[in-house]
């Protein structure tokens, strides 16, 4: 059954569905893209080459014949790509998610103490996790997604689950574990990818931009131009401060050489940012007295660190623990986030490096997912909370990462990290900061397929995209996108235009809201 049906124009003809239509069928005057434009990207899509490619240098090329055995495993002539290419947005992708590293062991450290050495630990456990889940995800799966502890699953992890339940830290990776034991069995058997399969186009594009306002109020946020406020909720932070001004230089630079093509714009312009707060001292590195933020220290113990093997962390997780009946809800919550974050996260970078084909299916979906779980098995044995796929990938996929060897690069550099992770942190949040927030606005341009003259697409769509960065969480935005698509299309009378997994997934989603807080 179709899980969407074409748009229709305000007279009552049908619109053509500019990702699926022929190009006489868009001969309507209602799309602004031109013809010719669409006919040659759904050629691409249908020989698995990039159709919107980023504007950084990632451009589409005709495929050619591999040139050698690492270009045939990964695909990477075919997929219009090259080898400095992909190295070029594997380091982007580190440079950009680098900062857990550092922010993981900070976070879980308020609730895994193991001695005078556990943030030395925790930290070479952050890197182990991040690049296993990379290589796990370039080398099988060989997509260009970076994996890592995420964000917000730790704070849950530290926060809730263990300091605020009572939970011992090891039985609480036994749950993360578990989660992602359930994760690889639905990609397995198909669950992720039907139920990726079963959510419309409008809401897929949606996703796309929802994760692009996401990263760019991350971006906002490290740059300290967007803050709490108690009477608004967010307000408009101090821009005469260091962060500010910073990420003010570094987004203008880096505009500039997107408007201009120039390759590695995303890259130059997070070095370009972090020598300048560098150079002029500014107080944009964290490590200050009272937490306050302080220039660069320098390589104080030069930039190699010696690596602390994390035997006080691995295989410390407590399974049989975690499968008791009180602690069942707390592995469905990390199963219920992770999933959902995962899956919107995966769906949307993929639909941004031209990935999903002319039906919105992800080849080697099945693999795809599998890898997620596994990272998170792996992190878990390890002794961090659920390792997943990063949104942040997208830095890489913009300077035109489209194989595996993105990831796998990420990797070598996590792998790397464990020697000389003080070199890492010579990269402030305030330099990466406008790096997600012209990706942010990057990643809002499929919006314009969005058939916003129905409200049974235009309104989930707006749910989705509005949720994530006002929840904080991928996952929420994708849930009010489908509970909101399911019920205005079948209280509108429209109920056979969606899939009954989707309405499955509606429901299930709806019972959770209302029956187990989180």
């Amino acid at each position: 059954m179709s899980t969407h049906d074409p748009s229709e124009g305000g007279d009552g003809r049908s619109v053509a569905d500019p990702h699926t239509a022929t190009p006489e069928q868009l001969d309507t005057g209602t799309h602004d893209t031109a013809r010719a434009e669409l006919a040659a990207q759904q050629a691409h899509h249908r020989a698995g080459m990039i159709h919107e490619p980023g504007p950084a240098g990632g451009g589409a090329a005709v495929a050619t014949e591999p040139r050698n055995a690492m270009d045939r495993f990964f695909g990477i002539s075919s997929s219009g790509s090259s080898v400095p290419i992909e190295l070029r947005a594997g380091l982007t992708t580190f440079l950009t998610m680098s900062y857990i590293i550092f922010v993981n062991p900070s976070v879980l450290g308020a609730a895994i103490d193991v001695g005078p050495t556990t943030f030395v630990q925790l930290l070479s456990v952050t890197c182990i996790a991040a690049m296993a889940g990379s290589l796990f995800m370039g080398l099988i799966a060989r997509y260009p997604f970076a994996q890592a502890p995420g964000m917000g699953l730790n704070a849950f992890f530290a926060f809730t689950v263990v300091l605020g339940m009572g939970v011992e830290w090891q039985t609480a990776l036994g749950a993360v574990f578990i989660s992602g034991v359930l994760f690889v069995v639905l990609s397995v058997v198909g669950a992720r990818k039907a139920i990726v399969q079963a959510i419309p186009m409008s809401l897929k594009l949606a996703i796309t931009a929802g994760i692009g306002c996401f990263l760019a109020l991350l971006g906002l946020r490290s740059a300290g131009i967007v803050v709490a406020n108690e009477a608004t909720l967010v307000g408009l932070g101090d821009l005469s401060a260091p962060t500010a001004w910073i990420a003010v230089f570094g987004l203008i630079v880096t505009a500039v050489l997107l408007q201009l093509k120039v390759k590695g714009a995303i890259l130059w312009g997070i070095l370009g940012s972090s020598l300048l707060a560098i150079v002029t001292r500014a107080e944009v590195y964290a490590g200050g007295a009272d937490g306050a933020l302080q220039a660069f220290p320098g390589f104080t113990d030069g930039i190699v660190g010696a690596p602390v093997w994390p035997g006080d962390l691995v295989g410390q997780l407590d399974i049989m623990g975690a499968l008791g009946l009180g602690l069942l809800s707390v592995v469905f919550t990390f199963f219920f986030v992770d999933f959902f974050d995962a899956t919107g996260t995966l769906t949307g970078l993929s639909q941004r490096a031209g990935y999903l084909d002319d039906k919105g299916d992800m080849p080697r979906a099945k693999t795809v997912f599998s890898m997620d779980g596994l990272a998170a098995m792996f992190g878990a044995f390890m002794g961090t909370s659920t390792t997943t796929a990063y949104v942040e990938s997208a830095s890489g996929i913009e300077e035109g990462g489209r194989t595996g060897l993105t990831a796998t690069v990420v990797g070598l550099f996590f792998g790397l990290s464990l020697f000389i992770w003080p070199l890492a942190g010579a990269v402030p949040g305030a330099a990466t900061a406008p790096a997600l927030i012209l990706i942010g606005a990057l990643m809002m341009d499929g919006i314009r397929h969005v058939d916003w003259d129905q409200a049974s697409e235009g309104v989930p769509a707006f749910l989705t995209i509005i949720t994530m960065p006002l929840t904080f969480s991928i996952a929420n935005g994708v849930s009010m996108g489908i509970i909101g698509y399911c019920a205005i299309k079948l209280l509108s009378g429209r109920a056979k235009d969606v899939s009954w997994p989707l309405y499955i997934v509606a429901a299930l989603l709806l019972a959770r809201y209302v029956f187990l807080d989180e």
